[in-house]
Parts: structure tokens; sequence; C-alpha cells
């Protein structure tokens, strides 16, 4: 059964003056998401700077989310499901952090491939099958070799797909020849999810079941709709929305994530805060540009 079909936000971390988590921020940004129709709370992934956060602080951004997202299940007559990211480079760190990620509530698990040590092909179904193998919950396998260094071919996607808590993919390695490969390999054993907001469409056409977005943080309902009215036979308007937010999605990922889309939070009055060394505030040429962009947009 799919975790979700539709649009999940990677949704930023925000910070306060301090530097420490601001929970109340991240409750409202979790409202805004289920009053436009996001599908699915990512969080703790790259865009939530999973990487600077301590095990304790991770599990309390994870807490907030799901008890945020809770408070909407009844309302929108289903349940908006929390993804927590768990990955590293470390096997047993990350097998620990998925059981206290399942304990404080998460729905299904997100694990970006090792980095900096790497590994090999069979390594990485050695490192996914212990994971698998220590927590219950459905697990997304996030292949974003640009990040990592790493990328997991489908023969290993197709051999993982095997293992029973292995729900979905997160591709973001941009070669769509290789993605399609997954979806010849692995048939129905695995979900598909775009990693990538320039390429949701033709993920779908692959048979793909939505995204993992950036650039949702800021056009949740857009990004929604791209899938849904997909879905529902409409292509017309989804390829629309899809060419619409490329001015947009360039400026977001012309620099490094989430260090713009933090800036555009914040010009949307969401208290997003900066993010934490070594990531910096962008330059005030890009937040001009990421301005003028909003505007257009209707964001502004």
């Amino acid at each position: 059964m799919s975790i979700f079909s539709g649009s999940g936000a990677a949704v930023c971390t925000p910070f306060n003056s301090a530097g420490g988590f601001n929970a109340e921020a991240y409750a409202k940004l979790v409202s805004f998401h289920a009053e436009k129709n996001t599908d699915a709370i990512v969080s703790c992934g790259t865009t939530g700077e999973a990487s600077t956060l301590s095990t304790d602080e991770h599990i309390e951004v994870v807490k907030t989310a799901v008890a945020a997202a809770k408070k909407f299940g009844g309302e929108r007559g289903r349940k908006l499901p929390v993804v927590a990211g768990g990955g590293g480079n470390d096997t047993a760190a990350c097998c620990a952090m998925g059981k206290k990620l399942q304990q404080a509530g998460a729905d299904a698990l997100m694990y970006v491939t090792p980095y900096y040590n790497k590994t090999s092909q069979k390594g990485l179904v050695a490192h996914y099958t212990a994971i698998a193998k220590a927590v219950d919950l459905p697990i997304i396998v996030y292949n974003v070799p640009g990040r990592t260094g790493l990328n997991i071919l489908p023969k290993t996607l197709a051999a993982l797909a095997k293992l029973p808590n292995i729900a979905a993919v997160k591709e973001a390695s941009g070669d769509i020849s290789q993605i399609a490969e997954v979806f010849q390999r692995c048939g129905g054993d695995l979900d598909v999810y775009s990693g990538n907001d320039d390429q949701i469409l033709p993920i779908l056409s692959l048979g793909g079941k939505g995204v993992i977005s950036t650039i949702a943080n800021i056009a949740p309902l857009e990004v929604h709709e791209i899938v849904t009215k997909f879905l529902s036979g409409d292509t017309t308007a989804s390829r629309e929305i899809q060419l619409s937010i490329l001015p947009l999605v360039r400026l977001l990922f012309s620099d490094v994530n989430p260090m713009p889309v933090k800036a555009a939070l914040n010009l949307m009055g969401f208290d997003a805060g900066q993010c934490r060394l070594p990531l910096v505030p962008i330059e005030n040429e890009l937040l001009e540009s990421l301005k003028q962009e909003m505007k257009r947009f209707g964001l502004l």
C-alpha cells in the first residue's frame, strides 16, 4: 500500500534568533500545508537541515510534525502522514534513529544513501536490509547522487523492493532513462516519487505516485495539483502548472538548498529563520530575483 499519493512537502526546519528549533513556527508550517492540500509532511530531510540537528532535536522536530498533522486528520477526511528522514552514513546509527522516529509517531521513514564513506551496490542492499529489519514502518529509499556521491542502480532497487517494508524510492538522480529502468525492473513492487521539482510530470508519466518537493514549501497547492490533475486525466492542466513553476524552481536551486527556500518563506512571513552553518543567507541579488518571481507568481 502506498504511503501517499500526491505532494509530499519536504518542510524546512525553522530556527529562532538564538539558533534553536522554533516549534511554534514549524507547527504553523504544517497547518499551512494542511490548508493547501499537501498530501504528506516530510520532516528532517535535506530541506529540513537534518544533518545539523542533534538526535534530541531530530526527535523533537518529528514529534512536532506528528502533533500538528494529527489536528487535520478528521477535518480533511483523511490522514496527513508524516514521513521522517533518518538517513546517515552509519548503518547502526540509522537503525537506532529509525526506532526512535517510530516511537515518535512517524508514519513512514526516509533514508538517504550513505555519504562520504559511501558503499558498493552490495553494501547498499546490506545497509537497507539492516534498517528494514530494525523497524516496522514503511521505508522510502532516497537516491540523490549529487548530494551523496552514490547512485542507487535500478537492479539494486529491484533487489530492495523484495523486502516487505521497502515501499518507495525518492528519485533525485535527474536521469530519466535510469528512472524508467526502475519502473521496468520493479513493476508495481516499488512506488516512485520525484525528488526533483522540474521532473514531477515526466516521472508521473512513467507511473510515479507523486513528488517529495522543495518548492511545495512555498507553492503547496500548485504542486499538489500537478499530481492530482495528472492522475485524474487532466494532463494539460498538469503540464501547464509544471511549466509555470520552472522559473521559481530554477531560483530555489540557484544556490544551496534550503538557503533560497528559507529566504522565500521569510518573505512570506513564516519566520523560518536562518540556516545553520555551514549554510549562510543568500546574496541580495538572488533575494531580489526571488522576490520578483514570487510576486509574479502571486506568492507575495
